[in-house]
């Protein structure tokens, strides 16, 4: 069974709105999901992110989010639940 098909893991799409851009926080985020060892990605969008592995470590990703960066300012943090299938690792995406 692959990671992504696994039951214990989840997958959660993160939209952070607040004074989240040339504060460093795509960077940011991607060494807090390395950290956790979680799968997914981030990109500008205000910052978008997709967060995929174990529940707890997911759910902490996100309150992560919600602190912010250090030089950050999160105003407000968007969850949805989105398709486990996420390739292996964490990547900062271009701007769409």
């Amino acid at each position: 069974m692959s990671g992504a098909d696994r039951p214990d893991r989840i997958a959660r799409r993160i939209h952070v709105k607040g004074k989240v851009q040339g504060v460093w926080f795509r960077a940011w985020t991607v060494e807090q999901a390395a950290e956790l060892g979680l799968d997914g990605w981030v990109r500008n969008r205000s910052v978008e992110a997709v967060a995929a592995g174990p529940a707890d470590r997911v759910e902490e990703m996100i309150a992560r989010c919600r602190r912010g960066s250090p030089a950050s300012r999160v105003d407000a943090v968007d969850v949805e639940d989105t398709p486990g299938v996420v390739a292996q690792g964490f990547t900062q995406k271009p701007t769409v």
